[in-house]
């Protein structure tokens, strides 16, 4: 036990320096006695731990941050470690990467139930095992997503400007008067900190001067590809090693409109096993995907097109990535936290089964939408829009 407190201890120091906190902090109930943070590997969510342990405990000593992957929990378990803060005035305990623990939902069910005074706060880099266990605790706890950083964030972290979160509904209505507001009012140089943040800003850790950030999240995507997905999906080492050429393959393609028969050949495998490969790769938050409109919501058909879950994915994964794919990405990943998503039989992209909308460069227009009621042309490369052009970067302002 010592070893988990020295840990704690040495973290809580560490974590101190770090004073911007996500979006998600101030969105979650922490009064719960069971909350379940999922979300992508790297986005922040131990942070956020050590961020409210700091502002909320001036006594340390009544909360404990253990990992679930430290040697101690090879040969003690959660219920211990719960007897334990019961016994000695710990009233929260912070357990990250839960999912490294394989009895975790049952276990965290039997503390709920016989320590009513204990609160616990968990999280798991691996969305995969919590979607799939969360059910049995679904009575007992409030589950919450973290997100990678927004634009808006970004501008925040860098030390740019502190902005307001944008409605969608603003940005259709108002984007002309919040475009100049921001790039004319602020004096902001909006369009070098976009491409930055395309490249190099979605996960908190790109400040990290240790290390090349884009080295740094290939490693990630390795862990997330060798490690978590085989730790849950019963797949043959050789469908792992497809991974890799999948996503080589997807990151050089425009916006890829998928073709099953296509892809199957390219990597040799199965359909099965490749729509098994791309299912776990979208929860996994790697890729995204889009479904026809007539789809979306019963999603019982194959995709019609698959994205990045972030543009910076695709350029670790390629130097060379398609830009006409980086410009959707970017806007899918945006409008995915609040808005549903489906393919159009026109445009580029359906939100919430009402608007419409065409993503392209500074030349893009309304031809391929023309006469379209709740139509819109996103544009990249332009600091202001016109009439139902919208700059590219304002959707990086919606959470």
């Amino acid at each position: 036990m010592n070893r988990l407190f020295t840990n704690y201890n040495r973290l809580l120091s560490i974590y101190a320096q770090y004073s911007q906190t996500r979006y998600l902090h101030d969105q979650i109930n922490w009064n719960n006695r069971l909350i379940l943070i999922r979300g992508p590997k790297g986005s922040g969510k131990t942070t956020m731990l050590f961020q409210h342990i700091l502002c909320t405990f001036p006594d340390h000593t009544k909360a404990l941050y253990c990992s679930l992957d430290h040697l101690w929990f090879a040969s003690h378990s959660l219920l211990e470690l719960a007897e334990y803060a019961y016994t000695h005035a710990i009233t929260h305990l912070f357990l990250d990467e839960i999912h490294r623990y394989n009895t975790w939902a049952v276990e965290l069910k039997n503390i709920y139930d016989a320590y009513p005074e204990l609160h616990i706060v968990a999280t798991g880099s691996n969305t995969l095992d919590i979607i799939h266990q969360v059910a049995d605790l679904s009575r007992r706890c409030e589950v919450y997503t973290m997100y990678g950083l927004s634009f808006r964030e970004y501008l925040k972290m860098e030390g740019v400007a502190d902005l307001p979160i944008i409605p969608l509904q603003d940005i259709f209505k108002r984007h002309i008067e919040l475009a100049t507001e921001i790039t004319s009012t602020k004096k902001i140089k909006i369009l070098p900190y976009f491409e930055q943040y395309c490249k190099e800003g979605y996960y908190p850790f790109y400040r990290e001067s240790d290390s090349n950030y884009l080295d740094k999240l290939s490693q990630v995507i390795d862990t997330i590809i060798f490690t978590e997905i085989p730790a849950i999906a019963k797949l043959e080492y050789d469908s792992i090693y497809k991974v890799k050429p999948l996503l080589a393959i997807l990151a050089q393609q425009n916006p890829y409109t998928i073709n099953i028969s296509s892809l199957c050949q390219s990597l040799n495998i199965s359909r099965n096993a490749l729509l098994k490969l791309i299912d776990l790769l979208d929860k996994a938050a790697l890729i995204r995907r889009l479904y026809a409109e007539t789809d979306a919501w019963k999603q019982l058909n194959k995709p019609e097109k698959i994205l990045f879950n972030n543009t910076n994915l695709m350029f670790a994964l390629s130097p060379n990535a398609d830009l006409g794919t980086m410009r959707e990405t970017f806007v899918t990943s945006m409008l995915a936290q609040r808005h549903l998503l489906a393919m159009p039989q026109k445009g580029d992209l359906l939100v919430d089964q009402k608007y419409l909308l065409e993503v392209g460069g500074r030349s893009k227009g309304y031809k391929q939408i023309a006469g379209i009621k709740d139509s819109f042309v996103v544009q990249d490369n332009i600091e202001l829009g016109f009439e139902n052009k919208i700059p590219m970067w304002m959707f990086g302002f919606l959470y």
